[in-house]
């Protein structure tokens, strides 16, 4: 269903997985990694929303730093993964996924951003920054920019068990943007939607999430 794509960006020609729905769209959305690459995992999420009507685009936002970045959820790939982000910055991150939402909207389509993990704070910063809707699934650096405002709808999605975002993190962010959706997902951990990995997927919350998600962006790109 997708094909690999370039895409001009401020920083550079970057790669990126590009998946169509076989109809009319029904929106297009930008889908933003974790800190593993576009790998296979990002590029079947991808695919899935192509699935469910929507143009979907995923920029390989390490390739200013290295290129075809695929890591695996091992120690050595969160490790690489963490360097990689480093690398990058945010700056030059968010400028990629804004590239990306432009090639899109040049396209005459409606835009939204959803990522997970890494990916999730670079969505709510699209959202901050560009006025994109978006969805952050478990994006734990969000904390990090509650003084920046919401410029469209936004939806977060935190599992009760991840240890790596508190619940007063997640309060921390209720009540910064109060007008937005938080959802948080008993026994869910941090990852949950990562249907390739048995020890961090959540298959009851995945499910609700996407569905939240769909119904997210029926609504914020009609």
């Amino acid at each position: 269903m997708g094909r690999d794509i370039a895409i001009d960006t401020p920083v550079g020609s970057i790669g990126a997985w590009r998946a169509d729905p076989e109809g009319a769209p029904l929106g297009a959305l930008v889908v933003v990694q974790e800190i593993f690459g576009v790998n296979a995992h990002v590029r079947s999420v991808a695919d899935g929303f192509a699935a469910k009507g929507y143009i979907a685009i995923a920029p390989a936002v390490f390739d200013p730093a290295e290129r075809n970045v695929e890591l695996g959820y091992d120690d050595a790939g969160m490790q690489r993964g963490i360097a990689l982000r480093a690398e990058v910055g945010t700056d030059r991150a968010i400028a990629i996924v804004g590239a990306a939402a432009r090639l899109l909207q040049g396209e005459g389509h409606r835009v939204g951003v959803v990522g997970y993990c890494w990916g999730g704070t670079l969505a709510f910063l699209a959202n901050t920054r560009f006025g994109l809707p978006a969805v952050a699934y478990y994006g734990g650096r969000v904390v990090d920019f509650l003084d920046e405002p919401l410029r469209a709808p936004m939806l977060f999605h935190f599992g009760s068990e991840d240890s790596g975002i508190p619940p007063e993190a997640i309060a921390k962010i209720e009540r910064a943007y109060p007008q937005a959706a938080v959802h948080v997902y008993p026994g869910a951990g941090h990852a949950f939607n990562r249907d390739i990995d048995p020890g961090h997927y959540h298959a009851d919350s995945a499910a609700l999430a996407l569905r939240r998600t769909l119904d997210f962006f029926a609504q914020s790109l009609e």
